[in-house]
């Protein structure tokens, strides 16, 4: 009989924490929704002390998602307990986590305390956030670079206050899986009350082995997995939750363990994560990647026209990738529209479709071949996840080999279009500083994407771009079969992000 493997999610606390990766509250909620749809088993929602904006994220995602346990972090300190205690106050499922650094170094450099003092504010950190949830967890951040019989002393004692999961972080991603496992193993055989609790581990990729950690982990012991979407987190990243569930998956003739993820959601969650982001995962990323189920060699594709499984070991199917190529035309009805977006996992309200569905008769018009992709991306630009101050009424561009560059563009605000001209380097150039004199907020583009999200010289075009605005970075998209149009649109919407965060203008 197989046993289960907890899937404890931390893309909207340690995944955000990753360079030009934050989320609005809008965004988090998308994306929370998301992983309840995933089936994971915990979601943690943010680091409530650490700002309003992470709290209210952790009140709102505690508030809407039921079938989750929803965690928030926090030091061992009372203050930090007493505020991940109200933002998880209306979850039906609440966890607090709490965590401390444990290895020699932390001690030292960061908190200059000795090990008897943070064992006793361990515990009673742990016995204070047991008053709140019987749901606690408890980490020893750099554990993997901790003294072994200090962790067992530290993981006994709050197991004794009440922690129900104990976690075992390798923090810098420092440990090789051999001497993981058998850090693993001893603690469950050395710790007296561990079967009391959960073994967790919390592993990150600055060596590329949080997965192969976790995996050994398992073998050893460890019934809970923290993990992200993509494998986002500080750094290098953190164990990929696709990677590892369906390496479980897959080998489950050689890792006799499950889990309840719904596996068919892998691939949406993935794209939705790049789409708030605008961080597009490498095309020979493992799972999720462009790649990862194409062949290009001759004898590849002679082998999986004859049989699938000569060099596919998972099903296309299996993460959720359709399998239809053209679904839709111009002479498609609402109906039909309709039935495939709910195919594909988007449950619109009557308005939304009505948006989305004006949005496919325009490109039908101008595509004779619509794909699941390009539904996808109508969806994903048509339903922005924060206000829009501005928006997109007209853009009229004027270029050549022998003229400058002219952007004139024309932004409806309320009820009011606002139109302005300049010049610049290039289209997307001049037609992104008519929007800055439009709306004043003046930003500083620091990256710039664009993919094809299907095939054809008719293809739409996907951009992303990072912007940064004064000392914050925004994440904007947008998505056209105009790439200046697309352009225009991502420039626009990261500069409504600012707006909406009162950036100043001028």
């Amino acid at each position: 009989m197989t046993e289960k493997i907890i899937i404890f999610d931390t893309t909207l606390r340690d995944g955000e924490q990753s360079p030009g990766f934050s989320m609005n509250i809008d965004e988090k909620m998308q994306l929370a929704t998301q992983l309840a749809r995933l089936n994971v088993d915990v979601i943690e929602a943010g680091f409530p002390i650490a700002s309003d904006g992470d709290f209210e994220a952790v009140r709102c995602v505690s508030k809407e998602i039921t079938t989750c346990s929803i965690a928030g972090l926090c030091r061992i300190r009372k203050q930090d307990i007493d505020r991940a205690a109200e933002a998880l106050r209306d979850a039906k499922h609440p966890r607090i986590h709490v965590f401390v650094g444990t290895s020699d170094i932390h001690l030292k450099h960061q908190l200059r305390k000795t090990q008897e003092e943070v064992l006793k504010e361990a515990v009673e950190a742990v016995r204070y956030a047991k008053q709140f949830t019987d749901d606690v967890e408890f980490s020893a951040m750099d554990g993997s670079r901790t003294s072994e019989d200090y962790l067992v002393r530290i993981f006994e004692e709050v197991i004794a206050a009440g922690a129900t999961t104990i976690n075992l972080a390798d923090t810098v991603g420092y440990a090789i899986p051999q001497e993981f496992a058998r850090l693993v193993e001893n603690l469950r055989r050395r710790v007296g009350n561990m079967d009391r609790a959960v073994l967790s581990v919390h592993c990150h990729n600055d060596l590329g082995l949080a997965v192969a950690n976790s995996l050994v982990s398992i073998q050893r012991g460890a019934r809970q997995v923290e993990c992200t979407v993509n494998g986002i987190g500080e750094r290098a990243g953190n164990t990929s939750l696709e990677e590892l569930v369906m390496i479980l998956r897959t080998r489950s003739d050689f890792l006799p363990y499950r889990t309840d993820v719904r596996t068919e959601e892998i691939y949406r969650s993935s794209r939705l994560l790049s789409s708030i982001t605008g961080m597009l995962v490498q095309a020979n990323k493992a799972i999720v990647g462009k790649n990862a189920f194409a062949h290009e060699s001759g004898i590849h594709q002679d082998g999986v026209l004859k049989e699938r499984t000569t060099f596919e070991i998972m099903t296309p199917q299996s993460i959720g990738l359709s399998t239809s190529s053209l679904v839709l035309g111009k002479h498609s009805g609402r109906h039909a529209f309709s039935v495939r977006l709910k195919e594909l996992g988007y449950n619109l309200a009557q308005e939304e479709i009505n948006a989305t569905f004006k949005r496919f008769k325009d490109l039908a018009d101008k595509k004779k071949e619509i794909f699941d992709e390009d539904l996808e991306a109508i969806v994903q630009d048509e339903l922005a996840t924060v206000p829009q101050e501005y928006q997109l009424e007209f853009l009229q561009i004027t270029c050549g080999t022998h003229s400058l560059p002219t952007a004139t563009v024309g932004l409806r605000r309320q009820e009011e279009v606002i139109r302005d001209a300049a010049v610049g380097d290039g289209p997307v150039d001049a037609a992104c500083k008519a929007v800055e004199r439009i709306t004043g907020v003046h930003g500083k583009l620091l990256e710039y994407t664009i993919r094809a999200v299907s095939g054809g010289k008719d293809a739409i075009g996907e951009v992303h771009v990072r912007v940064a605005v004064g000392d914050r970075v925004f994440v904007g998209r947008g998505a056209s079969t105009d790439v200046v149009e697309g352009s225009v649109k991502a420039y626009l919407n990261a500069v409504n992000k600012a707006v909406q965060v009162g950036h100043p203008r001028g």
